[in-house]
């Protein structure tokens, strides 16, 4: 359905104005660039899947002891502890050496045995800071690991350290006043995404093997999407929050959801098996997939909201790209569908992130958080002081908690209309058996600070959040900048199995990750 005249005009103005503030930026800042490459990948170890590097790992096919050093030049925005990394790999061939089963016992038993893992700073990992970008919260060290992270380590998984968000995990840019900027490893002036930019860049560069992230409004798929690596935003509600910073309110437990971060497809079922611990069975990843009996639907964008940029053209043709390869593979009819809600995806998600819980508490304010464990934060206040170089936030988190001043007291109704009818529509027709491909993002990796222009453009996934689906993240090959480029995979409620199994296909057809250092 086309915009109406009065929504065109909006979204002119709209436009205008974002451009506007643009040029100013531009005009202002410095023209430094950073032209440094990320050096190509030398070992061979770097390049392997957990489930390989754990089979070479159980058949002594690799020296353990010698990864987290490997690992160490590759790091971007990383608190590393290895030295109880390598305490921890030295155990291992005490462990192989100990199993009196076989390895096929060891491997249901470890079946990550040895495999680098990176934890995104907002989950508990003990010993580790928690500090989730936030400089009133340093010297906040985790005294117990998150549950996910817990389940990981008990299959053997080794935690090399954690990873840089956004402040509060809520900015799509990881950059905060205490870590620094977290860059992109295919151009250094780009974003890696946010809140999970530092496991998307880290994983990307081949600095640990798989990684765990959380994921509210793209938080996941947007880094793993700007980052060429593979995602997984489960069915909401399988994957234990306990242990995190910020803790959920409000309804953020309905929207919030925990998954898997790697560089291979065929790591996200086993990692998903295990940190959905004792809610996996609901998930029956166990049965076999036939791509040939799926139904596939594609929607190229979101029909032209006044919030988001158009669909860079190159995403729409990778898109096509991926249909024509569905018909042509598996001999499927892919039906390319809209749905008019979709223009509000952005108003439907702010609206519903304000919803009281079933009590009638609120949501924790942002502000509130921002300056824990002191006082609230008074925006305005600190964008005085930012301007002359002395907060302790970024633009973007005082941009923030400024919006947040502004909200409605009152949800609208005509918002709560459209995810309604969005929310039966969409899951009509996905059922159990459908698979929608959905652009992630409007545009490929922005260039550092650009998102602050297009404030918006994370409704792409913000409002698979609020529908609380699964959704799969694909990397499908890089732009003609040498960036990446990739597509959602989203399916019916605890039909995870679905498009994890596309996503092998999809690696296959498309190569899936490429070592940024390789160009």
């Amino acid at each position: 359905m086309a915009l109406s005249l009065l929504e065109r005009v909006q979204a002119w103005l709209f436009r205008a104005l974002m451009g506007a503030l643009f040029g100013l930026f531009q005009a202002l800042s410095s023209r430094t660039c950073d032209r440094r490459k990320l050096p190509p990948i030398e070992n061979p170890l770097l390049t392997l899947s957990a489930v390989q590097l754990a089979r070479k790992i159980r058949r002594r096919e690799a020296i353990l002891n010698f990864h987290p050093k490997l690992l160490l030049y590759r790091m971007h925005s990383y608190y590393y502890k290895f030295a109880a990394a390598l305490q921890e790999a030295s155990q291992v061939d005490k462990l192989i050496e100990e199993e009196t089963g076989g390895e096929e016992v060891l491997a249901d038993r470890l079946p990550l045995l040895g495999v680098p893992l990176s934890v995104k700073e907002s989950f508990a990992l003990q010993g580790m800071p928690q500090t989730t970008g936030l400089v009133s919260r340093r010297g906040v060290v985790a005294v117990v690991d998150a549950p996910p992270v817990a389940l990981l380590k008990r299959a053997g998984a080794i935690p090399l350290g954690v990873t840089n968000t956004s402040e509060l995990c809520m900015w799509s840019e990881s950059h905060n006043h205490l870590y620094g900027i977290t860059r992109n490893p295919y151009d250094l002036e780009r974003v890696p995404g946010g809140s999970s930019g530092g496991e998307g860049s880290l994983l990307a560069s081949a600095g640990a093997v798989i990684g765990v992230g959380s994921d509210i409004g793209g938080s996941i798929r947007m880094p793993c999407f700007f980052n060429g690596i593979f995602g997984h935003k489960t069915t909401s509600g399988l994957v234990s929050s306990d242990n995190q910073h910020p803790p959920v309110s409000g309804r953020f437990e309905e929207y919030l959801s925990l998954g898997p971060m790697c560089r291979y497809a065929e790591d996200l079922l086993p990692m998903l098996q295990i940190m959905a611990g004792p809610n996996a069975h609901r998930l029956s990843l166990s049965e076999k997939v036939d791509l040939k009996k799926l139904r596939f639907f594609t929607v190229p964008h979101d029909g032209g909201s006044v919030m988001t940029s158009p669909v860079d053209s190159q995403l729409l043709q990778v898109q096509r790209q991926v249909v024509e390869q569905l018909e042509a593979d598996l001999g499927v009819k892919v039906e390319e569908v809209m749905f008019h809600e979709l223009r509000y995806a952005f108003q439907i998600w702010d609206t519903y992130m304000g919803l009281p819980d079933d009590e009638g508490a609120p949501p924790q304010r942002f502000g509130d958080l921002l300056g824990t464990p002191g006082h609230p934060v008074w925006p305005v206040w600190e964008l005085v002081k930012w301007m002359v170089g002395k907060s302790d936030h970024t633009m973007a988190a005082i941009g923030l908690a400024m919006i947040e001043k502004a909200q409605p007291a009152a949800a609208p109704a005509s918002i709560l209309r459209h995810k309604e009818k969005l929310q039966r529509e969409v899951e009509e027709l996905l059922g159990a058996d459908g698979v929608l491909l959905y652009p992630t993002h409007p545009n490929v990796a922005p260039k550092h600070h650009h998102p602050l222009f297009r404030p918006f453009d994370f409704a792409y996934t913000g409002i698979i959040n609020i529908l609380g689906l699964p959704v799969t993240q694909v990397p499908l090959g890089l732009s003609r900048e040498g960036l990446p480029m990739g597509v959602q995979l989203i399916a019916g409620k605890l039909q995870d199995r679905l498009p994890l199994a596309l996503a092998l296909h999809l690696e296959r057809s498309f190569g899936g990750w490429r070592d940024p250092g390789a160009k």
